[in-house]
């Protein structure tokens, strides 16, 4: 083979072809420039087209500058749209689950409704763990379902277990069991070992309401607002790559639109630096709060509130002196996570965690250091209230102005709302979802049938299954 030099026909811009060839005249030059300018502006266009039907977060930098929409969520320059940034999530929203009925599993309704039914779903509701039946409830409205097994991308077993087992529906036990029976029944949780099975666990005991929990859900995704120990073993049911922390549930009268339960009051009529107001629980922090409090009463606020009689604080009443302090103190209880850091956004208060092991919801897109603060529980004494008083007014009101746009997140407000805690865990749920299953109880043939251990095609299952 010749060198490719070796043709003149190999060179057909040399002098000897020019008079060929059309000259690149000025004019070309501008109407390539021009063809570039605007096949840019059709392209950001079009970009723009399929944000705009997409939900996102407003977020800027410290200084004030946007940040980029594949860095964390922002508003748009008009501050009215919305956009979820695209890195790791997309364009736009497109999950298809399905929500298991009541009726179609045997023991599934034991779960919602305890072993006689009789526990009402709007008594579930009510209070910080009301997320587990919000979210089931929205799942059931949303354009996200699908009543089709074959075609969903995640399925959703509702169950409230937090809410039956404190209003006796069901022990520890019958709980244990009645979660055993109900997976032996779902042949799409056998096919994926769990993997596309969503399950919520709303409060601090998170996923060790289930005791056999890491039996079976070890590869679920599980909804739980609890990131750290839940068992009081050091052992978390808390998987950072397959599960979601989520906000707790907020009373209704502080989150929807229009008038609330209480108002925010202006930062020059709070009566104290800071409060606490919760439970003593024996924990160490908050005794400590309890006796900075008595050292300085004019400072801390922090009355040791019981379940009932004369400390017991009333619904209006409780939001009420949650607003009277520029810093809402948020210690550890029972488990690391804490209500009051979700209530101190609706009253205008900044956080400060006092939980060294919390984990927050849809960190992936927000930047807590923006809206809150977070201090060693190591050091809490008079240094902390000596470091609170030492912010200016006017940053404590740039900290509120910036919680007071990403609050939307932690409501469960209707699915019309752009700017929800549903809408965002949807799309923390939309980056769980995986093309390909597989666990160790399925098999699959040259012709893409799906097997068991027995050679047993997928379609001809039969509950009770043995389960992953």
């Amino acid at each position: 083979m010749g060198s490719i030099h070796s043709s003149k026909s190999s060179r057909p811009f040399t002098s000897h072809h020019s008079n060929t060839i059309s000259p690149c005249t000025r004019t070309h030059q501008i109407g390539a420039l021009a063809l570039i300018i605007v096949t840019f502006f059709l392209t950001r266009t079009f970009d723009q087209s399929l944000n705009s039907s997409s939900f996102s977060i407003p977020i800027t930098t410290t200084s004030g500058e946007y940040r980029s929409k594949n860095d964390v969520v922002r508003f748009s320059d008009s501050g009215g749209a919305l956009f979820w940034p695209e890195r790791g999530y997309g364009t736009h929203l497109s999950l298809k689950i399905y929500v298991y009925d009541e009726n179609e599993i045997n023991g599934l309704k034991h779960l919602l409704f305890g072993r006689d039914d009789m526990i009402s779903p709007d008594s579930c509701v009510k209070g910080q763990w009301g997320t587990q039946v919000k979210i089931h409830r929205m799942l059931l409205q949303s354009r996200f379902r699908t009543r089709k097994k074959e075609e969903a991308d995640l399925f959703f077993v509702p169950a409230y277990p937090k809410c039956v087992r404190v209003m006796g529906g069901l022990n520890d036990k019958e709980i244990n069991q009645t979660y055993v029976k109900v997976l032996s029944q779902m042949p799409y949780f056998r096919l994926s070992g769990g993997r596309n099975h969503i399950f919520v666990f709303p409060s601090g005991a998170g996923a060790h309401l289930f005791k056999s929990w890491a039996t079976y859900l070890n590869r679920s995704i599980i909804l739980t607002p609890e990131g750290d120990r839940t068992d009081k073993r050091d052992t978390s049911a808390f998987n950072t790559w397959k599960d979601i922390i989520i906000p707790g549930n907020i009373d209704d009268g502080m989150t929807t639109h229009g008038s609330r339960i209480v108002e925010p009051l202006p930062l020059s009529e709070r009566k104290h630096l800071a409060n606490y107001l919760g439970r003593a629980q024996g924990k160490v922090g908050r005794l400590r709060l309890i006796d900075l409090s008595k050292q300085f009463p004019d400072k801390l606020e922090c009355p040791e509130l019981k379940f009932s009689g004369p400390n017991k604080l009333g619904r209006k009443e409780y939001f009420e002196h949650l607003r009277n302090a520029k810093f809402c103190l948020a210690p550890r209880g029972e488990s690391s996570w804490t209500l009051r850091f979700y209530e101190s956004f609706f009253v205008e208060c900044v956080p400060v965690i006092l939980s060294d092991q919390v984990e927050l919801p849809f960190q992936n897109v927000i930047d807590y250091t923006l809206i809150s603060i977070k201090w060693p529980s190591t050091h809490i004494g008079t240094e902390l209230l000596d470091y609170l008083e030492s912010i200016p007014d006017k940053d404590i009101e740039e900290m509120i102005a910036w919680g007071r746009k990403i609050r939307c997140l932690f409501a469960y407000t209707p699915g019309s709302d752009s700017c929800t805690a549903f809408n965002a865990l949807m799309w923390e749920l939309q980056r769980k979802v995986r093309q390909f299953h597989q666990s160790s109880e399925t098999f699959w043939l040259h012709n893409r049938t799906i097997v068991d251990r027995n050679l047993v095609e997928f379609s001809k299952w039969k509950p009770p299954l043995h389960l992953p």
